[in-house]
């Protein structure tokens, strides 16, 4: 081969390589949208779409925490798989929304139990059957009312219920051992809320929620959030549930304020920011704002 045919040739090899390269790269990322993350103790988080699962793994078998869609749970099982051929023992819903118990039906035929609020149950069927997606859903089989306990391997995990909030089926779990609670939608870490006033939310009751979460949760707790207005902050400790408690308390004081002052709801949900709030981000703000005017009477 002449040297003129050798540096096209190789100029070539070396461009297609490259383009193989950024194609071999698109295709990995294809396949694995989704991240899992260790934290401690057995306990590791899993993202792609919908609300933050948590997973616990141990030598006696797996826990789960909310199930994102049924694509993104048969991710996650895959991964699981990867770990260990150990049976799951529990899948726990934090609540009934669809990115959190979407993806229950992937475990259908894998899991011994599921397990959630009363109410979150309720809400579960109450909401398929209006969507005629009953044969989509793998439904809780074990519920409570306030708490509920249960060892996997050398962890306990109790579920706590302190009222209405973001739904009023949603609980806290806690994996007492490794201290790490997933609060689920209780917390929406630096991002404006959805209030499902439907599914019995209160802004109100919600506030009270996380006042007995902080003080039942200790300094050392470190906690899951169901979503957050930056992917790479799922995790965070009590300051952070401060920052949205605090949010929450400012928007009844001013939604309260706007009322007396005879703002309609049209000219209320104009408001771009509430006073003194300075670390929500996001696009949805009229939907805790609308939630808080319904909530507080107005018309």
């Amino acid at each position: 081969m002449n040297r003129r045919n050798f540096i096209q040739t190789s100029g070539f090899t070396l461009g297609t390589l490259a383009l193989s390269g950024k194609s071999l790269l698109a295709n990995m990322l294809a396949e694995n949208p989704y991240k899992m993350r260790e934290l401690r103790g057995g306990v590791g988080v899993f993202t792609e779409r919908g609300g933050t699962i948590a997973y616990l793994n141990t030598k006696k078998g797996f826990a789960v925490v909310d199930s994102q869609f049924p694509d993104q749970s048969k991710h996650l099982i895959d991964e699981l798989k990867k770990l260990s051929e150990k049976p799951i023992q529990l899948l726990i819903n934090t609540h009934h929304h669809g990115d959190h118990s979407g993806g229950n039906i992937s475990f259908k035929g894998l899991v011994e139990h599921v397990v959630a609020h009363e109410n979150s149950l309720k809400n579960q069927k109450e909401t398929a059957q209006k969507q005629k997606s009953e044969d989509k859903q793998l439904y809780p089989d074990v519920t409570f009312s306030d708490t509920w306990k249960q060892k996997v391997g050398k962890e306990s995990i109790k579920a706590h219920y302190f009222g209405a909030g973001h739904t009023n089926g949603d609980s806290f779990i806690h994996f007492e051992h490794a201290n790490i609670v997933h609060t689920g939608d209780l917390v929406f870490n630096r991002r404006y809320p959805f209030v499902d006033r439907a599914a019995g939310a209160s802004v109100k009751s919600w506030i009270s929620v996380l006042d007995k979460a902080l003080s039942t949760f200790d300094s050392e707790t470190l906690f899951v959030f169901g979503h957050a207005f930056d992917p790479e902050k799922i995790t965070g400790t009590k300051e952070d549930i401060k920052v949205f408690q605090d949010y929450l308390s400012k928007l009844l004081v001013y939604t309260e304020k706007e009322i007396k002052a005879g703002k309609t709801k049209e000219e209320f949900l104009k408001t771009t920011a509430v006073p003194g709030v300075t670390e929500m981000k996001g696009d949805g703000i009229v939907r805790s704002l609308q939630a808080a005017y319904e909530e507080l009477g107005g018309v």
